[in-house]
């Protein structure tokens, strides 16, 4: 009879979570189990994590998958409170508030005395189910992911006192993540953090990041003798097969995902103001997004149609992109060259032509220069934004964005790439 292969995977986001950021895991483990191994979750209960949205669909992702939920205790339910009033709402995401005393001395907090992140108190709770676990079952292989990135502390712990081969993966990275920036950080905290991490780089069996370039060159001077693997976001082929594409009569741009003060998106926004005077424009959005940022969009842009649908399930974003005839997307300041996001591959996948914003020459411009009808434009540069809305208008139904490498980015491809890595490391 065949050995099962069996692999532990630390996650504190993990379905009812919703977002961008489980999704990654979700679908590693959902093809994992299909590929032959058993893979087990530790992740916390969603009824005390600080989780900004949920998406209860994403649990059928993950039917048949051993996963244990855990306590924790964290602040961030009270500094969403003390921010916004609501445990929930007021959780950074994409940004640090910063307008208002309040705001600031929370931030400064935040940055200096929550080192490397205001999560780390799952650790406690994520270190005794992960050792029962080994314990019971045998299990030799360990992944922790972050952000939160004090997950890999945990990894570092169990390594050290049971031998396990353990693998670090970088959604993000950890010390140069943009919004440290905005944390106010003293030295001494800046010391702490960067000595956290380079001990998680120096003492895992192997390091997985979604990108290369950039970021791997700031790792490999922390850990020269690591080794890096890059295992990209991606698409799930099947849902995208799963969801039809449709039309709408207006001229159709979509954007779905957070928006953000930190996000280049006014110039869009004003060029399709002038696009609306042309024809009917509807701009549909959907996501984490305040209501002052659509207040901020109507006014902009008093003649387009403005439509926010809220936070959706992952298969009704998917169905939304495929209704548009353009996809947005807009790049976080000061993340331009070390992150592409897995929305990025779903947009794609949607063969809807793509305008995204930030630097033409990152990771992200570089994929999507790879596409039929896809461009990563600067935010300045007003006179390419407006030519690529007005194509894109005036060949409304007639454009499908090919991309030839799609299929070697879908969520199985990689997933055995990650087999791969698994194997050869045994």
């Amino acid at each position: 009879m065949k050995e099962t292969k069996k692999v532990l995977i630390l996650s504190y986001y993990w379905p009812p979570s919703g977002g961008s950021g489980v999704q990654r895991w979700v679908y590693f483990t959902k093809y994992l189990k299909q590929m032959g191994w058993e893979p087990y979750v530790v992740t916390v209960d969603e009824k005390q994590a600080s989780y900004p949205v949920l998406d209860f669909e994403l649990l059928e992702e993950v039917k048949g998958v051993h996963v244990v939920k855990t306590d924790t205790k964290e602040p961030l339910k009270i500094y969403s409170k003390f921010i916004s009033g609501s445990l929930n709402a007021g959780i950074p995401q994409g940004q640090v508030p910063k307008q208002g005393w309040m705001s600031k001395m929370a931030a400064f907090i935040r940055g200096n005395f929550f080192i490397p992140d205001a999560r780390k108190g799952w650790n406690y709770y994520a270190k005794r189910a992960a050792e029962k676990i080994l314990q019971s079952e045998g299990i030799k292989k360990v992944i922790t992911t972050g952000p939160p990135h004090s997950t890999h502390l945990v990894g570092s712990f169990l390594k050290t006192n049971y031998g396990i081969q353990w693998w670090a993966d970088f959604r993000d990275p950890w010390v140069d993540i943009f919004y440290n920036q905005q944390l106010y950080r003293s030295y001494f905290a800046k010391r702490i953090d960067a000595y956290l991490e380079k001990k998680v780089l120096r003492n895992a069996d192997g390091i997985l990041t979604t990108v290369g370039g950039n970021l791997i060159k700031k790792f490999k001077i922390k850990a020269p003798d690591q080794s890096f693997h890059v295992l990209p976001n991606g698409y799930d082929a099947a849902m995208m097969s799963a969801v039809s594409r449709t039309t709408v009569n207006p001229f159709h741009v979509v954007y779905t995902g957070l928006l953000t003060e930190n996000q280049d998106y006014i110039p869009v926004i004003k060029a399709l103001s002038a696009l609306s005077e042309n024809g009917k424009v509807l701009f549909s959005l959907a996501g984490n997004i305040s209501a002052a940022q659509i207040d901020k969009i109507k006014q902009l842009a008093p003649k387009v149609t403005v439509e926010y649908k809220g936070y959706l399930s992952h298969r009704d974003a998917v169905g939304l992109m495929k209704s548009g005839d353009l996809l947005l997307n807009f790049i976080f300041k000061g993340a331009d060259q070390d992150m592409v996001s897995g929305k990025l591959l779903e947009y794609l996948a949607c063969g809807v032509p793509v305008l995204s914003i930030g630097a033409p020459q990152s990771e992200a411009g570089r994929l999507l220069a790879g596409s039929s009808f896809s461009k990563m434009v600067k935010a300045s540069d007003s006179d390419a934004i407006k030519s690529f809305l007005l194509k894109a208008f005036q060949n409304k139904g007639k454009l499908v964005n090919e991309f030839p490498a799609l299929k070697k980015w879908s969520r199985q491809a990689l997933t055995v790439d990650l087999a791969t890595v698994l194997m050869k490391e045994s």
